[in-house]
């Protein structure tokens, strides 16, 4: 038997042009993106750049503990772990996808036991040839076959860039667990370092009251107190006392949540000490609402990496409406009786081109589509709601910067007024001069004064580390080759 080499046949082109001609009936929906993509320009940014922070930025603040601490955190996280096994399910997606793309390969083999049809291929038993038309035969057949999806239309292409992007998207966010991660921790133990210095302050007051209960002992005996002031100062003790305590289960929380932020139980409670910072240190912040801030953070490069995958998958279903056509062909071996399998003659090959139009499945791929122009409308106001958070958080934490600065200066020009009003009012208590009533109340504002500095200075830091993490931290994107690719530039 000659093979006809006339590819594509009369019989193929038929079917084609039918095939095509009914494609009209089987046309995507009307059904356009309803929600438009902020435009960079419009939001308030300027030009300028912002300076970049280094890897590992904390160790700025000269602390081998947090610089431990965080390590630690991001080698033991339970939520990176999470991140990372979502992009490897993302990985193995794209692999799938970009798979279809390639030819396919298959080989194949069977053995059947059969009875051999009277009128088919076989003659009748009356030819006297062998295995006849009726007899029972072993029928076996060995192929490899290629298969090759040609994706006209794009479906499979788009297919792959959907998967890739959901891939970038992912690491993607990885990047802004682990950045959210190493600011927490960097928080909570500027929130440690406050505690401790509130345990201080604390501890200095109770010992301030027990000086002034001794005094005050010593002025009643002296004739000079009465029994009231006694009682004031033995009321002031206790209160002070519990102050301390609180001020101290304040700090062994802060412990407790460090710990646990660094993957750690019980054990290192103990080993967590008081921590060592320089809060002045020098941190890399910007001093203004910049553009590069739309390129500097994950979390807007990941928004942006699912509107691109949307957009793909969106022209992926459209392309799912249109005929798709296939390269097939196959080469093995076929024969009637196992004996003969691998003799001369029974080789068999061929191919040819095979078209599918889905006439019948026009309500699943319309839905399809639907479904995937929701799924990109929703990517796009993810990606605006990223975008104006973002700027929001960035334009937060300059004004509350600016705005603790001046409070700070505010606060260290009381500080100086209450220190020397509380040791005045000591010396003409001493002295007999004044109440011990105007030394309590001299005391409570000093105290509160040195809590209010306290306060202050952590909040600056802490601020100033949320403006660092605000503005994308130590994040390139050029530094990792996936995000390279696909994490561009506003």
């Amino acid at each position: 038997m000659k093979l006809n080499h006339r590819v594509p046949t009369l019989a193929f082109l038929l079917a084609t042009s039918a095939a095509l001609s009914l494609s009209s009936c089987v046309s995507p929906p009307k059904e356009e993106p309803r929600i438009t993509q902020l435009d960079s320009s419009h939001l308030g940014l300027s030009q300028s750049e912002s300076p970049r922070a280094a890897e590992g930025w904390w160790k700025v603040f000269g602390d081998d503990q947090l610089n431990q601490l965080i390590d630690q955190s991001l080698a033991n996280s339970p939520s990176l772990g999470e991140a990372l096994i979502r992009v490897r399910g993302a990985q193995v997606n794209a692999i799938a996808a970009g798979a279809k793309l390639r030819p396919g390969f298959a080989i194949d083999g069977e053995e059947t036991y059969q009875r051999l049809s009277e009128n088919y291929i076989y003659p009748p038993k009356e030819a006297g040839l062998g295995v006849a038309g009726g007899d029972m035969a072993w029928m076996g057949q060995t192929t490899l076959g290629l298969s090759w999806d040609l994706d006209f239309w794009g479906e499979q292409e788009n297919a792959l860039k959907q998967a890739h992007n959901k891939v970038i998207a992912t690491e993607l966010d990885s990047v802004t667990a682990r950045l959210a991660l190493s600011g927490a921790m960097a928080q909570s133990y500027v929130e440690l370092y406050r505690a401790y210095a509130m345990a201080d302050i604390a501890k200095q007051n109770e010992l301030q009251r027990e000086t002034l209960l001794k005094l005050t002992k010593s002025r009643l005996a002296a004739g000079l107190d009465t029994q009231l002031e006694l009682k004031l100062a033995e009321a002031a003790l206790p209160q002070a006392r519990t102050a301390r305590l609180q001020a101290e289960i304040a700090r062994d929380l802060a412990i407790h949540n460090l710990a646990a932020l660094s993957g750690q139980g019980a054990d290192a409670y103990d080993k967590i000490g008081r921590p060592h910072i320089t809060p002045d240190a020098t941190l890399p912040l910007p001093n203004a609402l910049t553009l590069d801030l739309l390129s500097r953070r994950p979390d807007i490069l990941a928004a942006k990496a699912r509107v691109e995958a949307a957009t793909a998958g969106r022209a992926a279903a459209k392309a799912a409406f249109y005929p798709d056509i296939n390269l097939k062909a196959f080469v093995g071996l076929q024969a009637v009786g196992l004996d003969k399998l691998t003799k001369s003659g029974s080789t068999i090959y061929g191919a040819g081109p095979a078209i599918h139009l889905p006439v019948f499945d026009s309500q699943r791929l319309k839905a399809g589509y639907i479904g995937a122009t929701a799924e990109l409308d929703e990517s796009v106001a993810s990606y605006n709601e990223t975008v104006l958070k973002a700027v929001r958080d960035v334009a937060d934490q300059l004004s509350r910067l600016e705005s603790l600065k001046r409070q700070l200066a505010e606060a260290n020009q009381t500080s100086a007024a209450t220190e020397a009003a509380y040791k005045l009012a000591q010396s003409r208590y001493k002295a007999g001069l004044s109440s011990q009533l105007t030394v309590l109340n001299a005391e409570t504002q000093l105290l509160n004064t040195r809590r209010d500095l306290v306060s202050l200075n952590t909040q600056l830091l802490i601020t100033r580390v949320t403006l660092l993490l605000n503005f994308g931290g130590s994040f390139d994107p050029t530094s990792n080759p996936v995000l390279a690719q696909g994490a561009t530039h506003e």
